[in-house]
């Protein structure tokens, strides 16, 4: 006859395993490494450098 005990710990572990499988929600970091944006930061970034260089510079 099997150990109960035994079988409970089988299920545990089989719920265990498939409790990570689904998807996790994901942060501000996958956003920051998508390039579209990174681009538009890229481009907003120079912008500003520009316009700070252009003021400390030439006025």
């Amino acid at each position: 006859m099997p150990d109960p005990t035994q079988l409970d710990t089988q299920l545990d572990t089989r719920q265990s395993e498939t409790a990570p499988s689904q998807s996790e929600p994901r942060g501000c970091l996958f956003a920051l490494s998508q390039p579209p944006l990174m681009i538009f930061l890229a481009v907003i970034g120079c912008l500003i450098l520009m316009a700070a260089l252009h003021d400390l510079l030439l006025l």
